[in-house]
């Protein structure tokens, strides 16, 4: 006979949770995570390769004339929406 522990099921849920939260978290090797948004900042994941390429520049001299070096959202913001970014990486990963 086995002992039932209603807690276990949702204790299990919870941890699965937790744990792809953190896992979100995590930026591979190689990359770097920027927050870009006007209002709402959602958080991407690019090559650190991005770094040198122009038109990745012309984003980060935007965000150093917007915020300079010292930004409360603690990490890269880029000052752009998420449709302008998503287009710029676009082109640099056709190029």
């Amino acid at each position: 006979m086995a002992i039932r522990l209603p807690g276990i099921p949702h204790l299990k849920r919870s941890l699965r949770r937790s744990l792809s939260n953190t896992e979100t978290l995590l930026v591979p090797k190689g990359h770097i995570a920027v927050y870009v948004g006007e209002s709402q900042k959602k958080r991407f994941v690019v090559p650190i390769s991005y770094l040198s390429l122009p038109l990745f520049l012309e984003l980060l001299n935007q965000a150093e004339e917007e915020f300079g070096f010292d930004h409360p959202m603690g990490g890269l913001t880029i000052p752009c929406d998420e449709e302008t970014f998503v287009d710029v990486t676009g082109r640099l990963i056709s190029s």
